[in-house]
């Protein structure tokens, strides 16, 4: 058995490729994880409109991946160990499958394996706004066992590029599976007080300065 920890990464057709993407990314630099990949169609045409990649770069970031239609695939049966799965970006029609056990091709199959299995199964959902349905689906899979984790971001950590907003979100994904990549400034005891840019006064803040000084003269 190989004593590398595998990890399921599956990319689907929803919005926000760059998650699966950058997961990838990160764990590629990381000797003791071994990435297993699993892209829908859509999720492959999602690459290629939102993301500078093109498919077959996403996949050679991989340790291994799987064809989609290939339900047979090690990651479709239990007594092939891994830590668990994350499905970056998560489509609700992926969503929907997994919620049902609807498993019609190998992402949908291998995510219901981790969730039978005990496993961790993080499912990054991008769907905007959200009808009873969805929320039903979230539920039903929570109760199960599996991490909803839409990718919402964080501003405390007062993010300066595109590329630090997807950062804090992949180190938090990846915290679920108890990986720490250290990608971002985390909160702790001191708050912000450490941040070099939170002594800086806001916009608002500073109109609220000289308001008061107005006042006293």
């Amino acid at each position: 058995m190989s004593k590398k920890k595998r990890l399921i990464i599956g990319i689907s057709g929803a919005t926000g490729a760059i998650y699966g993407v950058r997961i990838l990314e990160i764990l590629g630099k990381l000797e003791d994880i071994e990435t297993h990949l699993v892209l829908t169609k859509a999720g492959r045409m999602t690459i290629q409109v939102e993301t500078p990649y093109a498919v077959k770069d996403v996949e050679a970031m991989a340790d291994v991946v799987h064809d989609i239609s290939n339900v047979g695939a090690s990651i479709s049966s239990g007594s092939f160990r891994t830590e668990g799965m994350v499905i970056a970006p998560c489509s609700m029609k992926s969503m929907g499958g997994i919620a049902h056990s609807l498993g019609g091709d190998l992402l949908v199959r291998a995510a219901d394996v981790v969730l039978k299995e005990r496993k961790k199964l993080v499912l990054v959902v991008r769907e905007t706004p959200l009808h009873l349905g969805h929320l039903e689906a979230m539920a039903s899979l929570a109760r199960m066992g599996a991490i909803i984790f839409p990718p919402v971001p964080a501003f405390y950590h007062r993010p300066k590029t595109l590329e630090e907003v997807i950062n804090q979100t992949c180190t938090r994904i990846l915290d679920q599976f108890d990986i720490d990549v250290g990608l971002f400034h985390r909160w702790d005891d001191e708050g912000m007080s450490r941040h070099p840019e939170a002594v800086k006064a806001t916009p608002l803040a500073a109109a609220k300065v000289r308001q008061v000084a107005k006042k006293q003269r």
